[in-house]
């Protein structure tokens, strides 16, 4: 298995998270970790987010990951704070040949088939499928997939807990996104908790 795909099977959900207080990183990630999602991606969308990366690695068990990474500076951002492995929204090859480069475990947006190809050129099989609903759901997911036997996909965007389970039903799908799992807000904790077993079971 590719380094990424060890990250990708750990649970079958990977949460999608935009945490705006550096002081909600430790026990938010206490929680997920707790609740059987080890796998965190951490969306650079906040000022704290570097910050909740650093935070969230001292965390035991938690793989911390950095995610909405658009460039190769946000990539040496990311690298720098300990993030683990790097998700991005789309794939262009400045980023993709910098993120090989480095060799941090690497999961590029794709939205066609025209992105799979280009990170199929790129030596990458392992991609994010973004944003998942909005770009057509499961059936547009089963149609690009069809021709690329040995890529595999973590759909994330729109996911929801009631329609989880379906994408992981797919032969390509190895994991979701889940940006349901830790609302906008203060975060409640037991409640984090218990969404990350009930997405842990999903598995």
């Amino acid at each position: 298995m590719s380094a990424i795909e060890d990250i990708m099977t750990l649970a079958p959900v990977i949460p999608v998270l935009v945490i705006e207080n550096v002081a909600d990183a430790v026990p938010v990630s206490k929680a997920l970790v707790a609740g059987g999602l080890p796998a965190l991606e951490v969306t650079l969308r906040t000022p704290a987010a570097l910050d909740v990366i650093r935070e969230m690695k001292q965390v035991e068990g938690a793989v911390v990951g950095a995610g909405t990474v658009l460039n190769p500076a946000d990539l040496d951002a990311a690298l720098a704070a300990g993030a683990e492995f790097i998700v991005s929204p789309g794939l262009t090859e400045p980023l993709g040949k910098a993120a090989i480069a480095s060799g941090v475990p690497f999961l590029p947006g794709t939205a066609t088939a025209a992105d799979v190809m280009r990170g199929m050129d790129l030596g990458l099989s392992r991609f994010k499928f973004f944003p998942a609903e909005a770009s057509g759901g499961i059936a547009a997911l089963k149609a690009i997939a069809a021709p690329f036997g040995k890529a595999r996909f973590c759909p994330t965007g729109g996911i929801r807990p009631e329609t989880a389970a379906d994408w992981l039903a797919l032969d390509a799908v190895l994991c979701v996104g889940g940006s349901w799992l830790v609302p906008k807000g203060a975060p409640d904790i037991a409640a984090i908790e218990a969404s990350a077993r009930a997405a842990a079971a999903l598995g």
